[in-house]
């Protein structure tokens, strides 16, 4: 049976998901969505579905089994919370809301709807990462000690003003940490393990936005394993991500692959099996392997294993961190509640 799909929200990361849902032979793109009519119409032309304004409509009119959302930050909640209330499965994209508030609505839909839902944390998916979940929970590096990581990136004033609202408190959320870094921190958060505490800081360093270029946190795991965290978006270039691992047997380190270093001499590396190709290959196919699994799932019983649930404590994590570094911001963020 064909499985019907709708795309809301057609900016940069949709190509992604439009893209992977190509690729699947029995799913069928039937609408999309986007607020911005020349941008909807553009879409519609060149996709050869219908276009709406309102994703409540494209709900009634369309009856989508899977929505995929990738909308502004702002907008991730209402339109999650709506289609679960309608009974459609969703892949929605990071942060699963912009706030706390907002993030514990969509928790309290998923519990109550019975469709599934995924949250867009792609890079579980890649071969380097995976290969590095599989080796922790085996066992053969001991426990874990400690872990470090960063996200030492470059953005300019053009990438803001390109899209407004990811240089705002009201649009984005945040800025870096809930943008760019929140992939990493997930990967520290599954790799490493839950987080019961967090201190941290962020800041406006250079770029001429209102939410943080900057920030670094000391995050807490389960057991009072340590790990640290370092990013920024004021670098000259794009670095690449790091994740370091101490365990007691060795040392993992993940960057653009896998090496792990063990106690008594040996280096294992694993590299990515499949590299993506075209105009948006460095965002890589790990997308691609998500979206596949999610819909490959559908009619399991059990929910999507990338639950609502990781995406809130990630949300909940950074704004820890927000309501001591711009209390102000996060308090009316608080106030505007979920639909704004």
């Amino acid at each position: 049976m064909t499985v019907r799909a709708a795309v809301i929200g057609l900016g940069d990361i949709s190509a992604l998901h439009l893209a992977a849902i190509e690729l699947l032979g029995d799913v069928e793109l039937v609408a999309v969505c986007d607020v911005d009519a020349d941008r909807a119409a553009a879409g519609a032309e060149r996709l050869g579905v219908p276009a709406y304004a309102d994703h409540r409509e494209l709900f009634a009119v369309e009856k989508p089994d899977v929505v995929h959302i990738t909308t502004p930050h702002s907008e991730h909640a209402a339109a999650v919370i709506d289609a679960l209330d309608a009974g459609i499965n969703v892949i929605v994209e990071k942060p699963i809301a912009r706030d706390p508030q907002q993030a514990a609505a969509v928790e309290a839909a998923a519990e109550r709807s019975s469709a599934k839902i995924a949250v867009c944390f792609q890079n579980r998916y890649n071969t380097p990462v995976k290969a590095a979940k599989e080796l922790l929970e085996s066992g053969a590096l001991g426990a874990i000690s400690g872990a470090s990581a960063t996200v030492i990136w470059h953005r300019t004033p053009a990438y803001y003003e390109a899209a407004p609202w990811r240089g705002t408190w009201e649009g984005g959320g945040g800025g870096l940490l809930m943008n760019q870094a929140i992939h990493t921190l997930d990967l520290l958060r599954w790799l490493v393990g839950p987080v019961s505490s967090v201190a941290g800081t962020a800041s406006t360093r250079a770029l001429p936005i209102d939410v943080e270029d900057t920030a670094e946190l000391t995050l807490t795991h389960a057991g009072g394993i340590r790990s640290v965290f370092y990013v920024t978006n004021t670098h000259a270039a794009n670095a690449p991500i790091t994740v370091d691992i101490i365990a007691e047997n060795g040392l993992l380190s993940l960057r653009d692959e896998l090496t792990v270093t063990y106690a008594d001499g040996r280096v294992e590396t694993v590299a990515e099996e499949t590299l993506a190709t075209g105009e948006r290959a460095y965002w890589g196919v790990s997308h691609e392997r998500l979206i596949a699994d999610f819909y490959s799932r559908l009619d399991d019983p059990e929910p999507f294993w990338i639950t609502p649930a990781d995406g809130a404590r990630l949300v909940d994590i950074i704004h820890e961190v927000y309501r001591g570094s711009y209390p102000e911001q996060t308090a009316q963020l608080t106030r505007n509640g979920v639909h704004q």
